[in-house]
């Protein structure tokens, strides 16, 4: 689903004719969407997917809760042991999933799109390995003494914040080193690959440094664990999502435009370079915020975006099916663990997906290369 600017003022479903090659345009006051069917379908199956396995990943655990009491459970039902397992024991969890999920597959969308490259994605470039870097920092250097626990009341602020504060320090490291004029695919992937070999050495160091508990404590984080996840982590993450995700999402019109190459969005009166930046900030945002909950989950946001583009058919990684995607690989990874893989850490299973798909795309890039 693309989005267009219109004047028209009447919320109303127009469909030029098929003759012409356009598509359905959903007109709601002066904002336009032009409404592509088979990306609004794949983020509708995406969409029941992603509340099908909430309802598996609350049902599954110790406890095996029938779907029929974890759905009521979800409606407003209080009453009863397993309702109060589902609601305050697992659901913290699971939600913790889904929106890091939709982060880091919306962030990826959004950097895969500003780069016009299908190997670009935070983790990648380096801004997951900044975030992680600098909410290692945070566990290693203000830990309490004894329990290896972030210190002091602010404590769920400032591990976000750390993390937040390593990735625009990685991002800004990134323009600096990329930025030519503009920013090229290529060397954008080139500089971030070394960015994040950098900051990973920093965040080694940082547990090498740290007392033995603090730093098994930091690395069962950066494998990518949901272990721990709290209302705090559900509250961040949300705030977060609800106050960025529909700026990038408004963005998808000026990104298409983008697309087409710097030159031919300039002359169509777009600023290029505030647009790639405003997204790139939004991109940030969510992956930060996504590691700052659950750690560096690996090749969520690689993997999902070019899922999404090549089920939905669109040129690029259609927003809001890519953050679908992410949520359903995240916390399919999550129900994996709890069934099968119990003890293992989210994101080595996404890793394991990720992985793969990561070396085709590159073989593939590098055969398609003049």
């Amino acid at each position: 689903m693309t989005t267009s600017r219109s004047p028209q003022a009447d919320p109303t479903v127009h469909a030029p004719a098929k003759a012409g090659g356009l598509r359905p345009v959903l007109r709601i006051g002066p904002t336009s969407w032009r409404v592509h069917p088979r990306a609004a379908l794949c983020a509708t199956v995406a969409g029941v997917l992603v509340l099908l396995l909430l309802v598996v990943n609350l049902s599954y655990g110790d406890l095996k809760i029938p779907f029929s009491d974890v759905v009521r459970a979800l409606l407003g039902d209080s009453s009863g042991v397993n309702s109060f397992i589902v609601r305050e024991v697992r659901l913290p969890e699971a939600a913790v999933a889904l929106l890091a999920g939709l982060a880091l597959g919306l962030s990826g969308a959004l950097i895969q799109t500003i780069a016009r490259n299908p190997l670009a994605s935070p983790d990648v470039i380096g801004v997951n390995a900044g975030a992680a870097a600098g909410a290692v920092g945070y566990i290693v250097l203000f830990s309490a003494a004894d329990s290896g626990v972030p210190a002091g009341v602010s404590a769920d602020l400032a591990l976000p914040l750390a993390a937040f504060c390593g990735a625009l320090i990685a991002t800004a490291l990134l323009y600096a080193a990329g930025w030519r004029g503009g920013l090229d695919g290529r060397r954008l992937v080139l500089v971030g690959i070394g960015i994040a070999a950098a900051l990973t050495a920093c965040t080694s160091w940082l547990l090498v440094t740290a007392r033995l508990q603090t730093a098994a404590s930091a690395q069962v984080w950066l494998s990518g664990s949901l272990t721990g996840a709290n209302g705090s982590n559900v509250t961040w993450l949300l705030v977060v999502i609800v106050l960025v995700a529909p700026v990038a999402l408004w963005l998808g019109s000026t990104l298409n435009i983008v697309e087409l190459g710097d030159d031919t969005a300039r002359a169509l009166g777009i600023r290029t370079t505030s647009a790639q930046a405003l997204a790139l900030l939004c991109a940030v945002l969510l992956a930060a915020v996504a590691v700052s909950a659950v750690g560096p989950i690996g090749f969520v946001a690689f993997v999902c975006p070019q899922i999404a583009r090549r089920l939905a058919g669109t040129s690029r990684p259609p927003l809001l099916t890519s953050a679908l995607a992410g949520a359903v690989l995240v916390q399919a990874a999550d129900v994996i663990t709890r069934l099968w893989l119990t003890g293992l850490a989210v994101g080595v299973v996404t890793s394991l997906i990720g992985a793969p798909y990561f070396i085709y795309l590159l073989i593939r890039n590098q055969r398609q290369a003049p």
